[in-house]
């Protein structure tokens, strides 16, 4: 019988056995730390359709074993990294507000515009936090002994190579990739660092190329799409003004955000999983 282990943002989490997991992808949607009330019925079976394509396209080891249903993951029992590992392609969102605040952050060259390609992508670590994840050098992870310096360039160089070839596949269907979050856990069996969590629209940042300009605000075929909602109605001052471990109460979706942002999501997995691989 199953055992619940416990929800997330997104996902329900069950143990099987001494060894494997059950991902319940649920129509939860979650922006700025913060679950909305509103749920995008559909979701979760976009998400889990998308987790299984990359996982089976970057031929990489992952933790997934098989789908059982359309909304369901068995995955590997891992022993998860504390570290989200971000790797960015593109000037954008809170590594630009870092930006514009901070002279010579990550070497990056100055006046540069918003949604600028940078010269190459970058590894831009995270904490894990259920609460809210916040930016961590690699320096600060080899002090507080979270990896080894093997184990982080491990991660760094999976991470980019990954990122790159997620590129490859999402410029053939017409995308560009911004940026994307991985996750790695440690096989118990073998100890092993492999691919883990999910790969979706709540992962990355994906645009057009049609309507791709430098200096602007993008079209965003993910998750970006309901934060730029949230901030047009306020939400996200809400959510900055708020004190640490208090988040103010969303606001209700209304129905058209639903549905384009389900379209979003349906559209780009559509025109990615059809690419010739």
């Amino acid at each position: 019988m199953m055992k619940f282990i416990h929800s997330g943002k997104v996902k329900d989490v069950y143990e099987l056995d001494e060894y494997n997991l059950l991902f319940l992808f649920t129509d939860r949607v979650s922006a700025y730390d913060v679950p909305m009330i509103t749920n995008i019925k559909g979701k979760g079976e976009i998400l889990c359709k998308f987790a299984e394509f990359w996982f089976n396209y970057l031929n990489t080891n992952n933790h997934m074993v098989r789908l059982d249903g359309k909304d369901k993951m068995v995955v590997k029992k891992l022993s998860m990294i504390p570290v989200e590992c971000v790797v960015r392609g593109y000037l954008y969102g809170s590594l630009f507000e870092r930006y514009t605040a901070t002279e010579n952050i990550m070497g990056l060259e100055p006046n540069l515009k918003l949604a600028s390609k940078l010269s190459k992508p970058i590894f831009d670590p995270t904490t894990k936090s259920q609460i809210h994840d916040v930016p961590i050098s690699e320096d600060q992870i080899l002090e507080q002994k979270i990896l080894t310096k093997s184990e982080l360039d491990y991660l760094r160089n999976t991470s980019v190579n990954l990122y790159n070839l997620m590129s490859i596949v999402s410029d053939k269907a017409g995308f560009i990739l911004a940026d994307v979050k991985f996750e790695f856990g440690r096989d118990p069996q073998s100890d092993e660092i492999i691919l883990a969590d999910s790969l979706g629209p709540d992962e990355f940042r994906m645009w057009t190329k049609e309507s791709y300009k430098a200096g602007k605000e993008q079209i965003s075929y993910d998750k970006q799409f309901l934060r730029d909602w949230l901030t047009k109605v306020g939400f996200r001052d809400k959510v900055r003004l708020s004190k640490d471990g208090e988040k103010p109460v969303p606001p209700e979706l209304p129905s058209d955000v639903v549905d384009e942002l389900l379209k979003r999501y349906t559209h780009v997995y559509e025109k990615i999983s059809k690419i010739q691989i």
